[in-house]
């Protein structure tokens, strides 16, 4: 059963979210310099790279991280493949294309191609229509193959806060380029971080062939 690893190497050259703390990855010692062990030190945001998105990101109070359902992050999911010429994916494309019993969908867009070390602007999006189709059918995890589902710029995040509140995890910086179309399993593990805030961590996120394509 092929496994498809979905997620993007961190490193210094990985465009980040403007605004967010740059990627720094250094040692901490070494063993070239004489020191015991080599150990990295990293600073990186919780929102770099692969990531998962939890409530507590753009709703006060709400739940963190930690306390996301790992049965939501671990199952079955649709590969939903979309136009390079689409920048917005809207209602009508997720009524024709999102089986009505899945849970969890990634959209494989043209932003798989975007991956270079420049941040781009104009990556495809979820509007928020299209967000509310996807909670009215029952979708608990809706993932796409850039650093945010919703438009850059958005003054009001009202795709995030519409999925959030509704308890949807948005899983964000995918790489689809490898993965054809159609239902795997998704495994989708964010770090356990504990903090006040817990708004997102980064994940190693793979796909598990169950079947043939």
């Amino acid at each position: 059963m092929p496994i498809y690893d979905l997620s993007v190497p961190i490193s210094s050259e990985l465009p980040s979210w403007p605004g967010d703390p740059a990627i720094n990855i250094d040692n901490w010692s070494s063993l070239a310099n004489g020191e015991s062990a080599n150990v990295s030190a990293l600073c990186f945001s919780a929102h770099t790279g692969t990531h998962v998105d939890a409530p507590a990101h753009f709703l006060e109070g709400a739940k963190q991280v930690e306390s996301l359902d790992l049965e939501v992050l671990i199952g079955e999911a649709q590969v939903i493949e979309v136009s390079d010429d689409t920048l917005m994916i809207d209602e009508n494309f997720v009524a024709a294309n999102c089986e009505s019993e899945v849970k969890r969908v990634l959209f494989k867009t043209r932003n798989s191609s975007l991956w270079d070390n420049q941040f781009k602007t104009n990556f495809t999006y979820l509007e928020l229509p299209a967000a509310k189709r996807l909670i009215a059918q029952g979708v608990k995890l809706v993932g796409i193959d850039y650093l945010s589902i919703e438009k850059f710029h958005s003054q009001d995040h009202a795709v995030h806060r519409e999925l959030l509140a509704n308890e949807v995890i948005i899983l964000e910086g995918l790489n689809l380029s490898e993965v054809p179309a159609g239902k795997y399993e998704l495994i989708c593990l964010p770090l356990r971080l504990r903090s006040q805030l817990g708004d997102g961590a980064p994940a190693r996120a793979v796909l598990r062939t169950l079947t043939k394509q």
